[in-house]
């Protein structure tokens, strides 16, 4: 085979793989969504459909991890091309866990509709989900263009998300407090409203990584989180 075919051949298994990136980006944009608006309808029969659709999110990576290794055993990448690959198998890899967290606030919202409703909580989660879906968009977008500033645009928003959570903690802290029988629906409430902005921190780290693959450098920004209610990562759930 001449370098040309090589290159030619090169050149179709990353697109391959472009494509069920962004295949796999709009399968988690639109569970985001439909998870929010599973919960604020209260909604279960759409809360059931972003469960069964996760498997697909799953396969996609499992697909992109197989298509990614295939191509750095066989065509022997370098450089640039390399970091492609690699910083390919990391963006499915936190859109897979987005995925998994728009899953288990479906499963909440199963269990929400058969509690009293939290004045307020529903809508403001999902602005919070909103603006996460809007935040890997423009991730995404940032990827296909290979637009470092917009990346970085998408980490600096990332504190929003962190501050929307702080808000809703504190919210619902003072909820439980107010009457002990809007603990257990609050506690819910709590863990989609952490879920979601965990969310925000995978789309930021593939902002980061779109930083990388433009510049070869991580983003030298101090990015200190603004979430400062927990720093346990037993909270989080995505299974």
């Amino acid at each position: 085979m001449t370098n040309e075919h090589i290159v030619a051949a090169f050149d179709r298994d990353l697109e391959t793989i472009q494509a069920r990136i962004m295949k796999m980006g709009g399968l988690v944009e639109q569970a985001i969504l439909d998870a929010a608006d599973s919960l604020a309808a209260r909604d279960e029969e759409l809360a059931r459909k972003v469960r069964r659709r996760d498997s697909a999110i799953d396969d996609l990576e499992e697909q992109i991890n197989d298509d990614a290794a295939r191509v750095i055993a066989l065509r022997a990448p370098t450089a640039t091309d390399l970091r492609l690959v690699l910083s390919v198998m990391k963006i499915a890899g936190n859109l897979e866990r987005i995925g998994d967290y728009a899953k288990n606030m479906a499963k909440r919202t199963s269990v929400l509709v058969e509690m009293a409703p939290i004045e307020g909580a529903n809508v403001s989660l999902k602005r919070m989900a909103r603006d996460v879906q809007l935040m890997l968009k423009d991730a995404l977008d940032a990827y296909v263009q290979r637009d470092a500033e917009l990346a970085m645009d998408v980490i600096r928003r990332d504190r929003d998300i962190d501050q929307l959570y702080n808000a809703l903690f504190r919210e619902f802290i003072t909820f439980m407090m107010e009457d002990p029988r809007k603990i257990t629906p609050c506690m819910h409430l709590h863990f989609i409203a952490k879920n979601t902005e965990r969310m925000g921190d995978h789309v930021t780290s593939i902002a980061e990584q779109v930083v990388y693959l433009v510049t070869g450098e991580f983003p030298d920004e101090d990015r200190q989180k603004a979430d400062r209610t927990s720093t346990d990562a037993s909270i989080t759930e995505g299974d």
